[in-house]
């Protein structure tokens, strides 16, 4: 069959998506119930969920929230249990913060692993028996799974082992058709950057990125393609939402134009 605007559509689906009161995953949450996705949404922040879910309910949405911390595999179970099907999963939730990897205590290590890592696990565990066939997994990583994060050497290693985990699934739930892709953002700015970027000397860095600071807009349109039919063959890979610094590996433009390594 040709591709249609009706394969981009998500009516009748039902979307969970992790820490959604805010930045990419707020953004997420409302970009799949535009595309008629009724949706689950969970964060520890009770207000910012509130908000993101009166917004997808005024889309015509049938939402369902919880307040709840991902790292809790009991709680995770409880809530997705009463939610029946999950079609679709975007494991959003996770965050660092900048410490030199000597400096990182075993619970400041315990609570990075636990957040970033597994949380996606705790969720896919829950949400696989009740997805059907042809779901869809999308896990938030980060551009600092693909390069060295100094500053950041859990966090990055635990958006590593998010990407090698979402390459295995996609193999080992193929039979099911249910796919596994990662979007890797960069330059998208969330709530606490300011602050985070302050601390490493980056306040300036939408100056080196080729198409300047995105938004989390940037971020929900791949997550609805990955959801949707228009991806239906795509598993097992990542979709790097960066702005082009990937494929600048280094090189930084100069302010009269041109680049620089």
């Amino acid at each position: 069959m040709p591709v249609s605007p009706a394969d981009a559509s998500l009516s009748g689906k039902v979307a969970l998506v992790t820490g959604a009161a805010a930045g990419i995953g707020a953004g997420a949450a409302l970009a799949l119930a535009a595309f008629g996705a009724d949706l689950a949404l969970c964060d520890r922040d009770a207000t910012g969920l509130a908000v993101t879910a009166q917004a997808a309910t005024e889309l015509g949405r049938a939402v369902r929230t919880e307040v709840l911390d991902v790292r809790h595999r009991e709680v995770v179970d409880a809530w997705v249990a009463t939610l029946g099907r999950v079609d679709i999963l975007v494991n959003n939730a996770g965050g660092g913060f900048n410490a030199p990897f000597l400096d990182i205590s075993p619970k400041g290590q315990a609570a990075l692993v636990d957040e970033n890592f597994t949380s996606v696990t705790n969720f896919v565990r829950a949400c696989l028996p009740g997805m059907p066939e042809g779901g869809s997994i999308i896990n938030v990583t980060s551009i600092e799974a693909y390069r060295a994060a100094p500053g950041f050497s859990i966090y990055a290693a635990m958006k590593a082992a998010v990407e090698e985990l979402s390459r295995t699934l996609a193999l080992e739930l193929s039979p099911r058709r249910i796919r596994v892709n990662c979007v890797a953002p960069d330059a998208i700015p969330t709530p606490g950057d300011a602050e985070l970027n302050e601390t490493v000397g980056a306040s300036n860095y939408g100056d080196v990125v080729p198409l300047g600071w995105g938004t989390t807009d940037d971020c929900a349109g791949p997550i609805v393609f990955l959801a949707s039919g228009l991806s239906g063959f795509m598993t097992g890979t990542t979709l790097h939402i960066d702005g082009g610094t990937g494929a600048a590996a280094g090189w930084r433009p100069r302010p009269g134009g041109g680049w620089t390594p």
